[in-house]
């Protein structure tokens, strides 16, 4: 009995890397019966296919995939990090550069977040910076409504349960009272639905305005918002561990306002931090 692995990859990672969508995304497809291989329609993502099958899409050759690409977008407060909402509210790709490819978003930003939001064309790359065995650092500035105090925030630095939920240890700096209003930078290396929201709320604090700065080295910097840039490939590679290439050329910037964005990263090493001027909330 051969004990060889079969050749190929995956069907789903194969439709993922095409950017069709997420690896989970491209399951769900598989079990609408909206792909074929050789002309017979797949119901499981339990195939390897190679260069050699020929693949379609509602009846529709598959695209051959692009080269892997990432982007930094400074998402507005108002939209909703989705394809399709159903009740109708706008979203982040209503909002986009109608000559954006088709892209997938690296996590998400709720209706009232804003700041950076890494977007791919790349179906692996979303599912490799999702995961929380990556381990890159989330920051964000935070405006809650309060006086709280180095004491009162110990909770949320040691880890906390909130309706039966673990939230891992928040690195959190209390950086000024202002009025009412007190700012906080607050560092996570996990994502939970609205989890800095539902922690500050478990303390007893209202969270007003919350700004993501950061995901891993990649930085908002003074990127507008609504703006859209390019991560530079090499600097993009290099950051996400990914096999060197032959080099393109420069990638260039596109912005929701047709301006070119400020907030363009320079590579430094994998998963070391890119230097950004800080932009610093009102």
């Amino acid at each position: 009995m051969s004990s060889e692995s079969p050749k190929g990859d995956r069907i789903a990672k194969v439709l993922a890397r095409a950017g069709l969508a997420s690896r989970r995304g491209a399951e769900e497809i598989i079990a609408a019966g909206r792909i074929a291989v050789n002309g017979k329609t797949i119901d499981s993502p339990a195939l390897n296919v190679t260069d050699n099958d020929r693949i379609t899409v509602d009846g529709k050759a598959l695209q051959a995939a692009e080269p892997e690409r990432l982007w930094l977008y400074h998402k507005p407060t108002g939209l909703v990090t989705t394809n399709k909402d159903e009740q109708g509210r706008p979203t982040i790709y209503d909002a986009l550069p109608e000559d954006m490819p088709r892209v997938m978003s690296v996590g998400r930003l709720d209706l009232n977040s804003e700041g950076l939001l890494l977007l791919t064309n790349d179906g692996g790359i979303k599912r490799k910076l999702e995961l929380p065995s990556t381990g890159w650092m989330r920051r964000y500035r935070v405006r809650i409504n309060g006086r709280p105090s180095d004491v009162s925030l110990e909770p949320l630095r040691k880890g906390i349960t909130v309706d039966g939920e673990r939230f891992q240890p928040m690195q959190i700096t209390l950086d000024r009272q202002q009025g009412a209003n007190a700012w906080l930078t607050v560092g996570l290396r996990e994502g939970k639905n609205r989890e800095i929201r539902r922690a500050m709320a478990h303390i007893g604090l209202t969270v007003n305005r919350l700004i993501r700065i950061s995901y891993g080295p990649f930085q908002l910097g003074e990127l507008k918002a609504g703006a859209v840039e390019e991560v530079r490939r090499k600097t993009m590679r290099d950051q996400l561990g990914l096999a060197t290439e032959t080099p393109t050329g420069t990638a260039k910037a596109k912005s929701a306002d047709k301006g070119r964005g400020r907030g363009q990263v320079k590579g430094q090493g994998k998963g070391k931090p890119v230097p950004h001027r800080q932009r610093k909330p009102k």
